[in-house]
C-alpha cells in the first residue's frame, strides 16, 4: 500500500505520543494517565495501517472507525493531562493540534465511507488507497 498523509501524520503522532509517555514517566512520574494515551495515541496509527491490509471495504471501514474513536479518545486524554497541570499549555496546543487533525481527517473518510456504501455495493477490485480522504479546508 502506498504511503498516504494520514499513515504519514497518524505514525508521527504515534512518535510524539511515545515521547511524551515517557517524559511524563521520568520527569513527572506519572503512569496511569500515561499509559492510557500511549495506548489510544499509538493505535490510531497502528489501526491506520491495519486498515491499508483490509479485504473487503467492510474490513477497511471497521478500522478506521476505530482509529477515528481512538484519536478522539487521545483528545480527551490530553486535553486532561494539560487540566491536571500535567502537559504545559505549548506542548499541549502542538499535540492537540496534531490530534485535531486526525479527527478531521479520519471523520471525513468516515464520512466518505457511509456514503458510498450507502449508495454502492463492494466491488471485487476493493483498493484501500481510494478510500482515503483528506478534508477540505
Amino acid at each position: 500500500m502506498r504511503e498516504t498523509p494520514i499513515k504519514t501524520k497518524s505514525y508521527a503522532f504515534a512518535v510524539r505520543i511515545v515521547k511524551l509517555f515517557q517524559w511524563l514517566s521520568k520527569e513527572k512520574n506519572e503512569f496511569v494517565l500515561s499509559k492510557q494515551i500511549l495506548r489510544c495515541g499509538t493505535s490510531v496509527g497502528a489501526n491506520v495501517e491495519e486498515a491499508g491490509g483490509a479485504y473487503s471495504e467492510k474490513d477497511f471501514s471497521s478500522k478506521i472507525q476505530i482509529a477515528f474513536k481512538e484519536a478522539l479518545e487521545t483528545r480527551y486524554w490530553l486535553r486532561l493531562l494539560h487540566d491536571t497541570d500535567y502537559i504545559e499549555t505549548p506542548a499541549f496546543d502542538s499535540m492537540y493540534a496534531d490530534c485535531d487533525e486526525l479527527v478531521r481527517i479520519l471523520s471525513a473518510t468516515t464520512k466518505t465511507l457511509r456514503e458510498k456504501t450507502s449508495s454502492v455495493q463492494e466491488s471485487p477490485d476493493f483498493d484501500p488507497d481510494t478510500l482515503y480522504s483528506t478534508p477540505k479546508s
